[in-house]
Protein backbone atom coordinates (compact mmCIF):
# COMPACT_ATOMS: atom_id res chain seq x y z
CA UNK A 1 0.00 0.00 0.00
CA UNK A 2 2.85 2.42 0.87
CA UNK A 3 4.43 1.89 -2.54
CA UNK A 4 1.10 2.49 -4.26
CA UNK A 5 0.46 5.72 -2.34
CA UNK A 6 4.00 6.95 -3.00
CA UNK A 7 3.73 6.40 -6.73
CA UNK A 8 0.31 8.02 -6.89
CA UNK A 9 1.29 11.07 -4.85
CA UNK A 10 4.37 11.71 -6.95
CA UNK A 11 2.09 12.08 -9.98
CA UNK A 12 -0.22 14.50 -8.16
CA UNK A 13 1.57 16.81 -5.75
CA UNK A 14 4.30 18.07 -8.12
CA UNK A 15 1.48 19.17 -10.43
CA UNK A 16 0.96 22.15 -8.14
CA UNK A 17 4.12 23.56 -9.75
CA UNK A 18 1.93 24.30 -12.74
CA UNK A 19 0.53 27.28 -10.85
CA UNK A 20 3.87 29.05 -11.22
CA UNK A 21 4.86 27.60 -14.61
CA UNK A 22 3.04 30.34 -16.49
CA UNK A 23 5.16 32.98 -14.76
CA UNK A 24 8.35 31.23 -15.92
CA UNK A 25 7.10 31.11 -19.51
CA UNK A 26 6.09 34.75 -19.33
CA UNK A 27 9.50 35.74 -18.00
CA UNK A 28 11.29 33.95 -20.83
CA UNK A 29 9.08 35.61 -23.41
CA UNK A 30 9.69 39.01 -21.83
CA UNK A 31 13.43 38.39 -21.82
CA UNK A 32 13.44 37.54 -25.53
CA UNK A 33 11.29 40.57 -26.26
CA UNK A 34 13.61 42.87 -24.32
CA UNK A 35 16.65 41.44 -26.09
CA UNK A 36 15.07 42.13 -29.46
CA UNK A 37 14.05 45.65 -28.49
CA UNK A 38 17.44 46.57 -27.06
CA UNK A 39 19.46 45.10 -29.92
CA UNK A 40 21.26 47.74 -32.03
CA UNK A 41 18.96 48.47 -34.96
CA UNK A 42 19.81 51.83 -36.36
CA UNK A 43 18.05 54.94 -35.04
CA UNK A 44 15.59 52.92 -32.99
CA UNK A 45 18.32 51.82 -30.55
CA UNK A 46 19.49 55.45 -30.22
CA UNK A 47 15.94 56.53 -29.34
CA UNK A 48 15.82 53.87 -26.65
CA UNK A 49 19.16 55.06 -25.30
CA UNK A 50 17.95 58.67 -25.14
CA UNK A 51 14.81 57.63 -23.29
CA UNK A 52 16.69 55.56 -20.70
CA UNK A 53 19.54 58.01 -20.05
CA UNK A 54 19.04 59.75 -16.77
CA UNK A 55 16.41 57.30 -15.65
CA UNK A 56 16.13 56.87 -11.90
CA UNK A 57 14.27 53.99 -10.32
CA UNK A 58 10.99 55.10 -8.81
CA UNK A 59 11.15 58.58 -10.35
CA UNK A 60 9.17 57.97 -13.53
CA UNK A 61 6.29 60.31 -14.32
CA UNK A 62 3.58 57.69 -13.74
CA UNK A 63 0.91 57.09 -11.13
CA UNK A 64 2.58 53.83 -10.21
CA UNK A 65 5.96 55.48 -9.59
CA UNK A 66 4.34 58.28 -7.59
CA UNK A 67 2.56 55.69 -5.47
CA UNK A 68 5.40 53.24 -4.86
CA UNK A 69 8.51 55.15 -5.91
CA UNK A 70 9.60 55.72 -2.32
CA UNK A 71 10.09 51.95 -1.98
CA UNK A 72 12.81 51.92 -4.63
CA UNK A 73 16.11 50.59 -3.33
CA UNK A 74 14.66 49.13 -0.15
CA UNK A 75 15.84 45.67 0.81
CA UNK A 76 13.28 43.00 0.04
CA UNK A 77 13.20 39.62 1.76
CA UNK A 78 14.27 36.89 -0.64
CA UNK A 79 12.67 33.51 -1.30
CA UNK A 80 15.71 31.79 0.20
CA UNK A 81 15.33 33.91 3.36
CA UNK A 82 11.70 32.83 3.67
CA UNK A 83 12.59 29.19 2.97
CA UNK A 84 15.26 29.26 5.66
CA UNK A 85 12.89 30.86 8.15
CA UNK A 86 10.19 28.31 7.37
CA UNK A 87 12.62 25.43 7.94
CA UNK A 88 13.69 26.85 11.30
CA UNK A 89 10.09 27.42 12.43
CA UNK A 90 8.80 23.97 11.44
CA UNK A 91 11.77 22.12 12.88
CA UNK A 92 10.88 18.81 11.22
CA UNK A 93 11.68 17.22 7.88
CA UNK A 94 8.92 17.66 5.31
CA UNK A 95 7.52 14.39 4.06
CA UNK A 96 9.26 13.75 0.70
CA UNK A 97 5.93 13.23 -1.07
CA UNK A 98 4.84 16.76 -0.11
CA UNK A 99 8.16 18.57 -0.43
CA UNK A 100 7.58 19.85 -3.98
CA UNK A 101 4.14 21.19 -3.09
CA UNK A 102 5.39 22.95 0.05
CA UNK A 103 8.38 24.46 -1.77
CA UNK A 104 6.17 25.76 -4.58
CA UNK A 105 3.68 27.23 -2.10
CA UNK A 106 6.44 29.02 -0.20
CA UNK A 107 7.94 30.45 -3.40
CA UNK A 108 4.74 31.70 -5.01
CA UNK A 109 3.21 32.99 -1.77
CA UNK A 110 6.42 34.82 -0.88
CA UNK A 111 6.43 36.62 -4.24
CA UNK A 112 2.86 37.71 -3.53
CA UNK A 113 3.22 39.02 0.02
CA UNK A 114 6.45 40.96 -0.63
CA UNK A 115 4.77 42.80 -3.52
CA UNK A 116 3.91 46.34 -2.44
CA UNK A 117 0.49 45.98 -4.09
CA UNK A 118 -0.54 43.00 -1.94
CA UNK A 119 -3.37 43.54 0.53
CA UNK A 120 -4.49 40.81 2.89
CA UNK A 121 -8.23 40.22 3.22
CA UNK A 122 -10.67 37.51 4.31
CA UNK A 123 -11.13 36.12 0.80
CA UNK A 124 -7.38 35.54 0.60
CA UNK A 125 -7.45 33.97 4.07
CA UNK A 126 -10.27 31.64 3.02
CA UNK A 127 -8.25 30.59 -0.03
CA UNK A 128 -5.10 29.95 2.01
CA UNK A 129 -6.82 27.91 4.72
CA UNK A 130 -8.93 25.95 2.21
CA UNK A 131 -5.92 25.02 0.08
CA UNK A 132 -3.87 23.96 3.11
CA UNK A 133 -6.73 21.85 4.51
CA UNK A 134 -7.24 20.08 1.18
CA UNK A 135 -3.60 19.62 0.16
CA UNK A 136 -2.47 18.40 3.60
CA UNK A 137 -5.59 16.36 4.39
CA UNK A 138 -3.77 13.03 3.98
CA UNK A 139 -0.38 14.17 5.30
CA UNK A 140 1.00 11.06 7.08
CA UNK A 141 2.22 12.84 10.22
CA UNK A 142 -0.76 14.93 11.38
CA UNK A 143 1.13 16.99 14.03
CA UNK A 144 3.72 17.90 11.40
CA UNK A 145 0.97 19.05 9.00
CA UNK A 146 -0.14 21.57 11.63
CA UNK A 147 3.46 22.77 11.92
CA UNK A 148 3.68 23.16 8.13
CA UNK A 149 0.66 25.48 8.01
CA UNK A 150 1.94 27.47 10.98
CA UNK A 151 5.41 27.75 9.43
CA UNK A 152 4.08 28.80 6.02
CA UNK A 153 2.08 31.62 7.55
CA UNK A 154 4.73 32.69 10.07
CA UNK A 155 7.52 32.84 7.50
CA UNK A 156 5.32 35.18 5.42
CA UNK A 157 4.73 37.50 8.38
CA UNK A 158 1.18 36.18 8.84
CA UNK A 159 -0.63 34.32 11.60
CA UNK A 160 -2.40 31.08 10.72
CA UNK A 161 -4.75 31.29 13.72
CA UNK A 162 -5.94 34.78 12.72
CA UNK A 163 -6.34 33.64 9.12
CA UNK A 164 -8.47 30.69 10.23
CA UNK A 165 -10.68 33.06 12.23
CA UNK A 166 -11.09 35.31 9.17
CA UNK A 167 -11.71 32.30 6.96
CA UNK A 168 -14.38 30.95 9.32
CA UNK A 169 -15.98 34.37 9.53
CA UNK A 170 -16.41 34.68 5.76
CA UNK A 171 -17.50 31.05 5.48
CA UNK A 172 -20.17 31.57 8.16
CA UNK A 173 -21.48 34.64 6.35
CA UNK A 174 -21.69 32.73 3.07
CA UNK A 175 -23.71 29.87 4.57
CA UNK A 176 -27.22 29.90 3.12
CA UNK A 177 -26.31 32.49 0.47
CA UNK A 178 -26.74 32.02 -3.27
CA UNK A 179 -24.41 32.67 -6.17
CA UNK A 180 -26.26 35.91 -6.91
CA UNK A 181 -25.78 37.02 -3.29
CA UNK A 182 -22.03 36.58 -3.75
CA UNK A 183 -22.14 38.46 -7.07
CA UNK A 184 -24.01 41.36 -5.46
CA UNK A 185 -21.48 41.56 -2.64
CA UNK A 186 -18.62 41.50 -5.16
CA UNK A 187 -20.27 44.46 -6.87
CA UNK A 188 -20.04 46.26 -3.53
CA UNK A 189 -23.75 46.10 -2.81
CA UNK A 190 -24.95 45.71 0.78
CA UNK A 191 -23.13 45.94 4.06
CA UNK A 192 -21.47 42.52 4.24
CA UNK A 193 -17.77 41.98 4.88
CA UNK A 194 -17.40 40.69 1.30
CA UNK A 195 -18.97 43.89 -0.01
CA UNK A 196 -16.51 45.88 2.09
CA UNK A 197 -13.61 43.93 0.59
CA UNK A 198 -15.02 44.56 -2.89
CA UNK A 199 -15.17 48.30 -2.30
CA UNK A 200 -11.53 48.33 -1.19
CA UNK A 201 -10.52 46.42 -4.31
CA UNK A 202 -12.46 48.76 -6.58
CA UNK A 203 -10.92 51.81 -4.91
CA UNK A 204 -7.38 50.45 -5.24
CA UNK A 205 -5.96 51.29 -8.67
CA UNK A 206 -3.06 48.86 -8.32
CA UNK A 207 -4.80 46.02 -6.49
CA UNK A 208 -2.94 42.73 -6.89
CA UNK A 209 -4.79 39.51 -7.73
CA UNK A 210 -3.14 36.35 -6.40
CA UNK A 211 -3.80 32.61 -6.36
CA UNK A 212 -5.27 32.35 -2.87
CA UNK A 213 -7.79 35.11 -3.58
CA UNK A 214 -9.00 33.04 -6.53
CA UNK A 215 -9.19 29.88 -4.43
CA UNK A 216 -11.13 31.90 -1.85
CA UNK A 217 -13.75 32.69 -4.49
CA UNK A 218 -13.85 29.04 -5.52
CA UNK A 219 -14.44 28.12 -1.86
CA UNK A 220 -17.41 30.49 -1.84
CA UNK A 221 -18.77 28.54 -4.81
CA UNK A 222 -18.57 25.33 -2.78
CA UNK A 223 -20.21 26.92 0.27
CA UNK A 224 -23.09 28.46 -1.69
CA UNK A 225 -23.69 25.42 -3.88
CA UNK A 226 -22.66 27.16 -7.10
CA UNK A 227 -21.50 24.73 -9.76
CA UNK A 228 -17.79 25.50 -10.16
CA UNK A 229 -16.92 26.62 -13.68
CA UNK A 230 -14.60 29.05 -15.44
CA UNK A 231 -17.36 31.40 -16.72
CA UNK A 232 -18.53 32.03 -13.14
CA UNK A 233 -15.06 32.81 -11.79
CA UNK A 234 -14.52 35.14 -14.77
CA UNK A 235 -17.82 36.91 -14.15
CA UNK A 236 -17.18 37.32 -10.43
CA UNK A 237 -13.72 38.75 -11.08
CA UNK A 238 -14.12 40.75 -14.27
CA UNK A 239 -17.75 41.87 -14.24
CA UNK A 240 -18.74 41.99 -10.57
CA UNK A 241 -15.41 42.84 -8.92
CA UNK A 242 -14.11 44.78 -11.92
CA UNK A 243 -10.67 43.16 -12.03
CA UNK A 244 -9.52 42.53 -15.59
CA UNK A 245 -7.35 39.45 -15.26
CA UNK A 246 -7.28 36.02 -16.91
CA UNK A 247 -5.38 34.48 -14.01
CA UNK A 248 -8.63 33.60 -12.26
CA UNK A 249 -9.62 31.15 -14.98
CA UNK A 250 -6.09 29.73 -15.12
CA UNK A 251 -6.02 29.18 -11.36
CA UNK A 252 -9.52 27.71 -11.48
CA UNK A 253 -8.55 25.08 -14.07
CA UNK A 254 -5.37 24.16 -12.23
CA UNK A 255 -6.97 24.06 -8.79
CA UNK A 256 -9.91 21.93 -9.95
CA UNK A 257 -7.46 19.56 -11.61
CA UNK A 258 -5.47 19.18 -8.38
CA UNK A 259 -8.66 18.65 -6.35
CA UNK A 260 -9.93 16.01 -8.74
CA UNK A 261 -6.66 14.12 -8.59
CA UNK A 262 -6.56 14.32 -4.80
CA UNK A 263 -10.15 13.08 -4.63
CA UNK A 264 -9.28 10.17 -6.90
CA UNK A 265 -6.24 9.39 -4.78
CA UNK A 266 -8.34 9.41 -1.61
CA UNK A 267 -10.88 7.03 -3.17
CA UNK A 268 -8.17 4.65 -4.31
CA UNK A 269 -6.47 4.78 -0.90
CA UNK A 270 -9.76 3.84 0.78
CA UNK A 271 -10.21 0.95 -1.63
CA UNK A 272 -6.68 -0.26 -0.89
CA UNK A 273 -7.32 0.13 2.84
CA UNK A 274 -10.53 -1.92 2.59
CA UNK A 275 -8.71 -4.66 0.67
CA UNK A 276 -5.91 -4.69 3.24
CA UNK A 277 -8.43 -4.96 6.09
CA UNK A 278 -10.18 -7.85 4.34
CA UNK A 279 -6.86 -9.62 3.87
CA UNK A 280 -5.97 -9.05 7.51
CA UNK A 281 -9.39 -10.34 8.62
CA UNK A 282 -8.91 -13.44 6.44
CA UNK A 283 -5.47 -14.04 7.96
CA UNK A 284 -6.88 -13.72 11.48
CA UNK A 285 -9.67 -16.15 10.62
CA UNK A 286 -7.11 -18.63 9.28
CA UNK A 287 -5.05 -18.28 12.46
CA UNK A 288 -8.15 -18.76 14.62
CA UNK A 289 -9.20 -21.81 12.62
CA UNK A 290 -5.69 -23.25 12.91
CA UNK A 291 -5.70 -22.68 16.67
CA UNK A 292 -9.07 -24.45 16.95
CA UNK A 293 -7.77 -27.37 14.92
CA UNK A 294 -4.69 -27.66 17.16
CA UNK A 295 -6.86 -27.52 20.26
CA UNK A 296 -9.15 -30.24 18.87
CA UNK A 297 -6.18 -32.39 17.97
CA UNK A 298 -4.71 -31.94 21.46
CA UNK A 299 -8.03 -32.88 23.05
CA UNK A 300 -8.29 -36.04 20.93
CA UNK A 301 -4.71 -37.01 21.79
CA UNK A 302 -5.40 -36.51 25.48
CA UNK A 303 -8.58 -38.58 25.25
CA UNK A 304 -6.75 -41.36 23.44
CA UNK A 305 -4.24 -41.60 26.27
CA UNK A 306 -6.96 -41.42 28.91
CA UNK A 307 -5.95 -37.93 30.03
CA UNK A 308 -8.22 -35.02 30.82
CA UNK A 309 -7.18 -32.00 28.76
Amino acid sequence: MKVFVALFLTTILPSTDAFSASFTTSSRFSSKLNDSLLAPKGDFSKDIEKQTMGYKAGKADTNFARRFGDLSGRKVKTVSDTMKEFTEIVGVTINPLYRAMVTDTISTTHLTVVDARFKYDKVWALGFITSMDILLKNYPEKPDAVKVVYGLAKSMGLDDASMRVDSDSLSSWAQGKTGEDIAEALRGEGGSELAAISKEVKDEEFWLYSRFFGIGLMSLMDITGVVPDAPTINKWLKVDLGVQTNKGETDFNLWMGVRNKLSMMETLMKEVEIREKKKMAARLEDKAAAAIRRADAAAKDAEAFGETP
